[in-house]
């Protein structure tokens, strides 16, 4: 056989793919009568026997002694007929021991000398077996596998792929083989795939979950989201010969992870907003708030606008029939963006017709979503106003419009718009868009409501106060009264100042345990109660008691606080009562003040105990001063503390008693009061 044919033979036996190409192959020649004319490395590792020793020799000699020669020379006499055979002999190993070996015999005709040559292909058996066993395994794998699969050569051109990559595809093996994946599916990030797989050929180390994103020919339509892993293919030296790629379709799991993610991040969202919107009862805070909340997460730019009438007066107004009016009173961002720039600035009054998109929205009640913004989108609103076009210019593509719901009554709405790449608002943006506006919407109805109740309350308790004190001739009085910032601390507070028959005066200073509309309506009860009583010159424990059972009479039990003092401006005589309400102070003329020690008592409505009076003379000139805890009580500070500082404030020189409780709410109530505060002051004339 021509050398040049052999060399080529044994090459391409050591060369293979596929699992011939795993297998240690010997290539071997005899002549036509089995003797044995090359012997190359591979026998020589196979068998033992360099070349030397066996050249020249028939075949048959190298079976084990045991073995049935007549099947060997059987064998080659078939080949020589021109017949390729295949079978497994025994063979006796130079070392002395036995060799099961496959052969694969074939004729090979001589064109130079004539005669044939025999090409024996020789391997080990058992290892023969094993692979083809691992072979078939892999191609029942490979073709039946769900997942997708592909090979490549070191070029990164595929070699083969199995049915189920065909499907994922749309194109048939033959469209792969020979190609590179850029060439196949341009419409995929091929080359962030081939940048992975030759990272897997140069390091050896697999990547598993790359993720091939695009449009393939099985669904042009639509992007798809693919899980690939790599691993590098090696020869039995370690060589690698091309990578295996495996491939799952995960588009429907990476959906619904996406939705998830979002779901989570809303919930987030709507976590932070609910401890951000509303903290306080202001409608324009409110509103700030949601916008602020809004962006960046939500929109990138916000407006909140309420109706002109609620802000105006808290008043719901006359419906959205001919149009509405609106102001603006919460922007985000408030500086540094283009669109909120082009917008209407906060406090403007905005004008819309009947026609207008913003009171369509009102009118609807139900969100109003554009999601893609173009000159037809913005046609409607391009009517009433320059600042949709505008908006389109800065590259706003996606807004929509919600209303501020709250109790059944429209409120206003917010406005979201979006210019970041991040897509178009979605049927899910706009119920989170409807979460955050229907907090807000309750907390800006909410404030509604406290500003009406604080001023119906405030109302009601400056109504019931005395307009007009009288004192008796020999008395100098001089009153205040501070309501509470907060709703939820307006009405139980009042003072009275009563002209007796007798020249004496009725001194009356009350609390209401309570706050609201209701305290200040029981108060007002009491404050009637204590006019009628005193002029019918009852003892003082005797008017607190008919106070107590007026008290009982109510539907719903109340307690007071209460002191009466009854003081005759001829000869200082008085005589205190208290009911559970901080002690007077009596400041002597020229002296220091001090706090009354009187018997406390326990508050109107408690019942079971009896109250005690305390007889006092007043000095000419003394002054008596009846509070309510608010003056003293204050949060953080002790009340010990406050009494000190307000004792140390009257016994300052003071020009006058107005002036006087100027000075004293000024110094103990800087900020706006926390509670009511009532403050009576009388002194007796030299």
């Amino acid at each position: 056989m021509d050398k040049r044919a052999l060399d080529l033979t044994n090459g391409a036996a050591g060369n293979a793919g596929g699992w011939l190409g795993a297998l240690l192959v010997a290539a071997v020649a005899t002549d036509q009568s089995g003797v044995i004319v090359r012997w190359d490395r591979a026998a020589q590792e196979l068998l033992g026997y360099p070349s030397r020793d066996v050249v020249g020799r028939h075949i048959s000699d190298l079976l084990h002694p045991g073995a049935d020669r007549s099947l060997g020379r059987s064998l080659w006499e078939r080949a020589v007929t021109g017949r390729g055979v295949t079978g497994a002999v025994t063979a006796w190993h130079q070392d002395g021991h036995p060799v099961e070996l496959e052969i694969w015999a074939t004729p090979v005709p001589e064109r130079t000398r004539g005669g044939t040559t025999v090409l024996v292909f020789v391997a080990d058996a058992p290892s023969a077996r094993a692979i083809r066993g691992s072979s078939a395994v892999w191609d029942g794998l490979f073709a039946r596998s769900p997942v997708g699969i592909a090979v490549f050569d070191t070029e990164l051109r595929f070699l083969r792929v199995n049915p189920a990559l065909e499907a994922m595809n749309g194109l048939a093996e033959a469209a792969h083989v020979g190609r590179r994946l850029v060439e196949v599916l341009p419409d995929v990030n091929a080359a962030d795939m081939e940048v992975a797989m030759r990272q897997v050929l140069d390091t050896g180390e697999p990547i598993l979950d790359f993720r091939r994103v695009g449009r393939t020919p099985a669904d042009p339509d639509h992007d798809h989201v693919w899980s690939c892993s790599y691993v590098r293919l090696e020869d039995p030296d370690g060589r690698p010969i091309g990578v295996t790629a495996t491939l799952i379709d995960i588009t429907t799991q990476q959906e619904a992870e996406i939705e998830a993610e979002a779901g989570r991040r809303r919930l987030a969202l709507i976590n932070e907003a609910t401890s951000r919107i509303g903290t306080s009862l202001d409608l324009e805070r409110t509103a700030q708030e949601l916008a602020d909340a809004a962006v960046p997460d939500l929109a990138d730019a916000v407006t909140v606008d309420v109706l002109d009438c609620l802000a105006a007066s808290g008043d719901l107004g006359p419906g959205l029939v001919g149009g509405t009016v609106l102001r603006r009173v919460g922007r985000a961002p408030l500086t540094g963006s283009a669109i909120t720039t082009t917008l209407a600035p906060l406090g403007r009054t905005l004008g819309f017709p009947a026609a207008a998109p913003y009171t369509q929205a009102l009118a609807q009640r139900r969100p109003y979503l554009v999601a893609h913004m173009d000159e037809e989108a913005i046609a409607p609103a391009a009517r009433h106003s320059a600042a949709p076009a505008q908006l389109l210019e800065l590259g706003v593509h996606s807004f929509m419009m919600v209303p501020l719901l709250a109790r059944g009554v429209v409120l206003g709405l917010a406005t979201f718009y979006r210019s970041r790449p991040l897509g178009p608002f979605t049927e899910g943006d706009s119920a989170l868009a409807c979460e955050l506006a229907a907090r807000a919407a309750v907390c800006v109805d909410n404030a509604r409501l406290y500003h009406r109740e604080h001023d119906t309350a405030l109302v009601l308790q400056r109504s019931m106060l005395p307009q007009h004190i009288t004192p008796p001739p020999g008395l100098q009085v001089a009153h205040r009264y501070l309501p509470a910032s907060d709703v939820n601390e307006v009405g139980g507070d009042w003072y009275d100042v009563i002209r007796l028959t007798d020249g004496k005066a009725a001194l009356a200073i009350g609390d209401v345990m309570g706050h609201g509309t209701s305290a200040a309506a029981v108060m007002g009860r009491l404050s009637a109660a204590v006019r009628a009583l005193a002029r019918l010159d009852l003892e003082p424990e005797e008017l607190l008691r008919q106070l107590e059972a007026a008290l009982l009479d109510l539907a719903e039990p109340m307690l007071a606080t209460f002191c009466y003092a009854v003081l005759d401006p001829a000869d200082g005589h008085c005589r205190i009562t208290r009911a559970g309400h901080p002690p007077p102070v009596l400041v002597p003329p020229g002296g220091t003040a001090r706090l009354l020690d009187l018997p406390a008592g326990v508050p109107l409505g408690v019942g079971g105990t009896p109250f005690t009076t305390t007889d006092l003379t007043l000095r000419p000139g003394s002054l008596l001063l009846l509070y309510t805890d608010g003056l003293v009580e204050a949060r953080g500070s002790d009340i010990d503390d406050r009494l000190n500082e307000l004792t140390h404030l009257l016994s300052r020189p003071s020009p006058s008693l107005d002036r006087l409780c100027d000075t004293l709410v000024t110094h103990l109530v800087p900020a706006s009061a926390d509670d009511d505060i009532a403050l009576l002051a009388a002194k007796t004339e030299p």
